[in-house]
């Protein structure tokens, strides 16, 4: 067996990549002018090109918006205002850490230098000297619209990477990198928790000869297709993984023995009780699975590799027994203790 080796830590439920909330506000604006005339004024020009507005009156109000997490991405905010002025708000703004860059335009009636050098100093990326034309304030805003949608492009760039990266590519689950990764994180904290923790690992039965009789682009349908199958059947924050070829590890916390055995059952007859259908045909597939399972009270034993050993040992015993069967790993407890120091 090989070893399992430190991979990028992930999320159980980061199963596709989770840039949609990072770049929704794109369109989104929020003004902050204590003037009514003037907010109101500005609201309609922005509604006119065709932004959701938020408008508020002061700075404190402006500071609770930018901390939501849908907050506007563009801020067009008056330095002078009751409660925080523009130029503290600047600074809180860039002092947090945010996945998300917040573009900001500063209207100030100021025109010395050094009031805009110290406008743009406190985080300000852009300002407008009082009264402005709305000619250049839209200019102004299409600067800064096309800044937020390379960002939001290059999020998006981000996301995908990051998600192909942790994912196998034909069946969109955990590729082994990950899911053993997982493994690792789930003995850690069943240790932490004192708690239980089931393995199992599953394979096609008969998948080259599907292969040699059906093609490879049937192979790879059914590969897809046991993988969701598994997906939909498992908790949400269970975790199934391609660990290589034909063969599936998936990683169960907090699941006693008994459970363990009911859950694998629940796995085997989701796929042998109806056919695969594929460009060939239906294709009727089975699975075998090992299972392996620690009990709070050896919680603190966990030793991942031992965990894959033992559920390999019982896959292979599921094999030899005919397969589309469980079997689970009696000798478990035994298999944990040869990894253990005396």
């Amino acid at each position: 067996m090989n070893e399992i080796s430190p991979h990028p830590t992930l999320e159980p439920a980061d199963r596709k990549p989770g840039v949609d909330a990072k770049v929704a506000s794109v369109n989104t604006v929020l003004i902050a002018e204590d003037n009514s005339i003037s907010r109101r004024i500005l609201e309609s020009w922005f509604e006119k090109w065709d932004y959701r507005v938020t408008a508020v009156e002061n700075g404190l109000d402006a500071w609770k918006v930018l901390q939501k997490e849908d907050a506007p991405q563009l801020a067009i905010l008056d330095w002078m205002m009751p409660g925080m002025d523009g130029i503290e708000l600047c600074r809180r703004i860039r002092s947090r850490d945010q996945d998300v860059y917040r573009y900001v335009v500063l209207l100030t009636a100021k025109d010395d230098k050094h009031d805009i050098v110290t406008g743009l100093e406190a985080g300000a990326d852009d300002y407008l000297t009082k009264p402005f034309d709305v000619e250049e304030l839209r200019a102004r805003v299409r600067a800064g619209r096309r800044i937020l949608d390379l960002q939001a492009a290059l999020i998006r760039v981000q996301g995908a990477l990051q998600f192909e990266a942790a994912h196998d590519r034909l069946t969109g689950i955990w590729n082994r990198g990950a899911i053993l990764d997982l493994l690792i994180r789930e003995t850690e904290r069943s240790r932490r928790t004192n708690g239980s923790l089931g393995v199992i690992m599953a394979d096609v039965d008969f998948f080259k000869q599907v292969n040699d009789d059906r093609g490879h682009l049937v192979g790879d349908a059914v590969l897809r297709e046991v993988s969701r199958r598994f997906e939909t059947t498992l908790r949400s924050y269970d975790s199934v993984g391609r660990y290589g070829g034909e063969e599936f590890l998936i990683i169960v916390p907090g699941c006693d023995a008994m459970n363990l055995v009911v859950t694998a059952e629940r796995l085997r007859s989701r796929i042998a009780n109806q056919p695969i259908e594929t460009s060939a045909g239906p294709v009727p597939v089975t699975v075998s699975l090992g299972l392996v399972s620690t009990q709070s009270s050896e919680s603190r034993l966990i030793d991942p590799e031992a965990l894959l050993h033992a559920a390999d040992a019982a896959l292979y015993n599921a094999k030899n027994l005919g397969r589309n069967r469980v079997e689970t790993a009696h000798a478990a407890r035994a298999a944990l203790n040869a990894h253990l120091p005396m």
